[in-house]
């Protein structure tokens, strides 16, 4: 299995270089020089790192392949994967966007919704759940919030504090009717 690491934006400079929309936690470790991705669209790849670099907060991509930018302008939008052998399918440090993406969302026994994305975030991790009417809740991937990933039976339970789901609706900016003394 593949896991997706990065998605290469637009070209930097003559010399082929991209910038990349990072997906990983451990960019210092994907990135190194003499690294080989596996390519999507396959006829853009493999691609070998031989350079990375950053400039303020966007990574910087050379690859061995690409040797100036009308080559590098041809892999806009390609997405970058490593092989997940590599990984330790052991690992309780975190999960995968793929891997709870379709998951059910439950509180209880009661199915609230589906998983749709994984937004990696500074301080912490959102999931975007999709409600069975189209509504879309972000809920903090927290292990308060969040206490059960079930990867094999397909689930994920929520302990949601009161007003989560509400909170996150469409009509949250509707003013809440108050009792008046």
């Amino acid at each position: 299995m593949q896991l997706q690491v990065a998605r290469i934006g637009k070209p930097h400079g003559i010399r082929g270089e991209v910038t990349v929309q990072v997906l990983t936690d451990a960019p210092e470790d994907r990135f190194v020089p003499g690294t080989e991705f596996v390519v999507e669209p396959a006829a853009s790849g493999p691609l070998t790192v031989s350079s990375a670099r950053w400039n303020k907060d966007i990574l910087l991509l050379g690859f061995e392949e690409v040797a100036d930018r009308n080559r590098a302008e041809t892999l806009r939008g390609a997405k970058l994967f490593i092989e997940t052998e590599e990984l330790d399918e052991d690992d309780d440090e975190g999960w995968y966007e793929h891997e709870l993406v379709g998951l059910e969302a439950r509180v209880g026994s009661q199915v609230v919704g589906k998983v749709t994305a994984l937004n990696t975030m500074p301080v912490q991790d959102l999931l975007m759940v999709t409600t069975p009417g189209g509504e879309e809740i972000l809920i903090p991937f927290v292990e308060q919030i969040v206490p059960e990933v079930n990867i094999e039976d397909g689930f994920i339970l929520l302990t949601p504090p009161d007003g989560l789901f509400e909170l996150n609706s469409d009509d949250a900016g509707a003013p809440e009717e108050e009792g008046t003394d």
